[in-house]
């Protein structure tokens, strides 16, 4: 049952000095046992309310039979100060959602972790499921011997020989923030700062962490230090673990004082600079939110925003001025930003910051966890202080810190403190940019000799524009401010507005600069201002303002000489996630794969020449960017036979680039189970398992296809990441026509699987959408599904989709 604002709101004014002192045996096999001691004032002695506990059995509240159901638990007749003893048993989950269990296939080693989240701590222990109920949790742990057990607060007391772990009470935290990782975990520990601080990984991967571990202590200690410099309220917590977990459902999660993220982070093979850097970017992402969600955390959900945005914001931001990762920014704006100009074109966009009201309850809430509140919300901030200025912005900042410290706000109370450090209108700037939905359009204007600047819409945007002549000389760079009316520039061959990216506006050039652009793309100097026109691209194709083939034209000219690696792995990702399933007919998925291939080779022999530049950095994603499109059969078994351990290139012909091979062979028809098999000897990880089903599920014929179909949707406890991998799989824009036929069964059973697994597991059957391009009629049978009912996580991933597929008109 979903928490309503209406019950939240009711519970908060009734209880208050909320605590829980919890302990939970993972030594059972199925089910853990859980016991906490609740305590709590109540405003109105006599009065009743609930506690949330979802799946438990063998409820009891004080030693009596619980009055139990629909996922509550009925507390009546309060005290002024209630104690209350709730003992229950709670299942393990194999879907990221509750107390997840795994079992790696490397060692058979098994691991039980808590990532709550929104609406998840109530699948761990009983409690009061909302953010403005914040309440120290003190925590004990009986675990198998040899396992560690890591916690939000300072272990205390190891256990072993039959005694529970201890750890001290936490200050006050949201119980969506609660946090459990046990197992026998690999861990570097150091202290920091008179803190102790550690990385953990699963011991499989103990090999992997102790590699990373001198990059991941210098980027941990480096923000750290940057966060204390910019912050005035020191670091609110008593200790700052790390832990690489599996079977995360989120990149990441903030948990105060044990931040867990998704061991895809950590993989067996040495990362690449563009899988450092966004670690790196996660990695601040996270601590940012250390201050902003935790010590200061939002009252309701309709300001997910005020953590998200910020630490968004923050991430990318202090990734570079702590971390060293150059141009951080273009990242962002190639990445990230073109996910929210989709996102603020479907029907499900709403406000940045919306108000309560509109978010009812908390199964809405859900959906707001989107790139509205991430990546628009990043860029709105970006403009807000780009407008209002860096010194004023973290005055008011640190003045909401200050003021809220271990409390709840709002949008409200964040005004209030950037008030009062600036005598901008900052309530104003508010209203016209976090109240509203959409995004304006700055156009370049050109009629004979006059050049200027047009804003299409109603927002005031403080934006930097460029302007170069024919070689691609720099004219000038201003920083320029927008509203009504047309802004007057001086001639140039090239205009380019918002080339730092400094709002949150689509871009359109006029003719001439639209020419220079598409000559010379490559040649301006500037990567975040190519991030910028890249991403302009993705847009410009989403809206059917450029074609397909015209935008592989523009890869096949630029890509080859791009040498940021955000750009290019994130235009060969969107070109394979986007473009491809949702804009390129069957009949046509071979020949723009064939070009893509054709990019990647002609990138990659630019790179072997003379005057190539951070090669090694390029060479290994755009050789697994060849391994993924290439239908050079003898090349890709060439990889796999080879006795030499570096392609041509000097790649390393590692694991990844292995199981990326062995797909695309599957895909082609020109490997079998055997062959998977063979395979899976030489890679018995959790990262091989994943490679031999989705390689299984890829394989051209109608009884692969039926297997890998029985996997996602007639095994009900199948994990989450091996349904993303077989769906991953299975799906393929060059085989529409032997899919099509899985379109309605898709229609028909993702509904059903969803109401079984829950809205955690949901959002994966959404995503599991079919990827290639569908017909009119496939797509209303999704819109006629939808009207007779589906699940709210369904829902909303189904019309997000088909908001996506519509827009271009195809």
């Amino acid at each position: 049952m979903s928490l309503t604002l209406g019950e939240a709101r009711a519970r908060r004014e009734l209880l208050a000095d909320v605590s829980y002192d919890l302990h939970l045996d993972l030594t059972g096999p199925e089910h853990a046992e859980c016991r906490v001691v609740v305590r709590f004032a109540c405003s109105r002695p006599g009065a009743e309310t609930f506690l949330e506990l979802a799946h438990g059995d063998r409820v009891t509240v004080d030693g009596e039979p619980a009055a139990y159901a629909d996922g509550r638990i009925v507390l009546r007749d309060l005290a002024a100060r209630t104690e209350v003893v709730v003992e229950a048993r709670v299942p393990y989950v194999t879907d990221g959602d509750g107390l997840h269990v795994f079992t790696d296939p490397a060692d058979q080693e098994t691991y039980v972790s808590a990532y709550a989240g929104m609406d998840v701590a109530q699948r761990i222990f009983p409690c009061f499921d909302q953010n403005d109920l914040k309440a120290r949790v003190t925590l004990s742990v009986t675990a198998p011997e040899r396992w560690s057990v890591l916690a939000n607060g300072r272990l205390e007391r190891a256990g072993g020989a039959g005694e529970p772990w201890r750890f001290a009470p936490t200050p006050p935290i949201p119980v969506a923030m609660f946090v459990l990782c046990a197992g026998p975990w690999h861990s570097v520990r150091w202290e920091h700062a008179g803190l102790p601080f550690g990385w953990h990984a699963r011991r499989s991967l103990a090999a992997a962490l102790d590699r990373d571990v001198p990059e991941l202590r210098r980027v941990t200690e480096a923000c750290f230090e940057h966060y204390g410099e910019l912050f005035d309220e020191p670091y609110p917590f008593d200790s700052y673990d790390q832990v690489m977990v599996p079977g995360h459902n989120w990149g990441a999660m903030e948990t105060p004082g044990c931040v867990t993220y998704r061991d895809e982070l950590l993989p067996q093979d040495p990362p690449g600079l563009a899988e450092r850097r966004r670690r790196t970017v996660i990695v601040a992402h996270e601590m940012a939110h250390m201050w902003f969600g935790n010590l200061v955390t939002m009252t309701w959900w309709e300001d997910t925003w005020l953590q998200e945005s910020f630490a968004d914001h923050m991430g990318f931001r202090v990734a570079e001025a702590a971390a060293g990762v150059k141009d951080a920014w273009a990242d962002f704006l190639v990445q990230r930003a073109p996910q929210a100009y989709l996102a603020d074109q479907r029907r499900s966009t709403h406000p940045v910051a919306a108000r309560a009201e509109e978010v009812p309850d908390v199964d809405t809430a859900a959906g707001n966890f989107d790139a509205i509140s991430y990546a628009k919300g990043n860029a709105c901030l970006q403009q807000l202080v780009t407008w209002l200025g860096e010194e004023s912005f973290l005055a008011g900042v640190n003045v909401y810190l200050s003021r809220h410290r271990f409390g709840n706000a709002t949008l409200a109370d964040f005004v209030d403190a950037l008030s009062s450090a600036s005598d901008r209108d900052v309530r104003g700037w508010v209203d016209d940019w976090l109240r509203t939905t959409g995004f304006d359009t700055v156009r370049v204007q050109r009629e004979g000799p006059a050049l200027g600047l047009l804003r299409e819409g109603s927002r005031r945007h403080r934006l930097r524009v460029d302007r170069y002549d024919a070689a691609l000389e720099p004219l000038s760079a201003e920083m320029l401010e927008i509203a009504d009316g047309v802004l007057p520039l001086l001639d140039a061959a090239l205009v380019l507005p918002n080339a730092g990216g400094e709002t949150f506006a689509r871009v359109r050039l006029d003719p001439a600069s639209w020419q220079v652009v598409t000559e010379r793309l490559g040649q301006l100097p500037d990567p975040t201002s190519r991030a910028l026109l890249w991403a302009g691209f993705f847009d410009q194709v989403s809206v059917g303002d450029l074609t397909a083939a015209g935008f592989v034209d523009l890869l096949e000219r630029h890509l080859p000489g791009e040498r940021n690696v955000a750009v290019v792995t994130a235009v060969l990702g969107w070109t394979g996630a986007s473009l491809l399933p949702r804009h390129v007919p069957e009949s046509a998925v071979a020949e723009v794969l064939a070009r893509v291939a054709g990019t990647c080779r002609a990138a990659l022999r630019d790179l072997r020449a003379p005057d190539g530049r951070h090669a090694w950095d390029l060479a290994a994603p755009l050789t697994r960017d060849l391994a993924g499109s290439t239908s050079d059969v003898a090349l890709l078994r060439s990889w796999l036979d080879s006795p030499e351990a570096t392609t041509r290139d000097g790649v390393a012909i590692d694991s990844s680039l292995r199981w990326t091979a062995l797909r695309r062979l599957a895909a082609l028809g020109e490997a079998d189970a055997e062959a998977v098999a063979r395979e899976q000897d030489r890679d018995r990880s959790a990262t091989g398992e994943l490679g031999a089903a989705r390689a299984l599920a890829a394989r051209p014929t109608p009884e692969a296809k039926e297997a890998a179909w029985a996997v996602l949707f007639e095994d009900p406890v199948i994990s989450n990441r091996m349904f993303t991998a077989v769906a991953d799989g299975f799906w393929d824009p060059a085989r529409a026509s032997l899919l099509r036929g899985f379109v309605p069964r898709y229609v028909e059973a993702a509904p059903q699987l969803v109401t079984a697994r829950g809205p955690g597991f949901g959002r994966l059957v959404g995503a599991a959408f079919p990827r290639f391009v569908l017909d009119a009629s496939e797509l209303a049978a999704f819109d006629e599904r939808i009207a007779r009912g589906v699940p709210t996580v369904l829902r909303r991933a189904w019309q997000d989709e088909l908001d996506v597929r519509r827009l271009s008109g195809r």
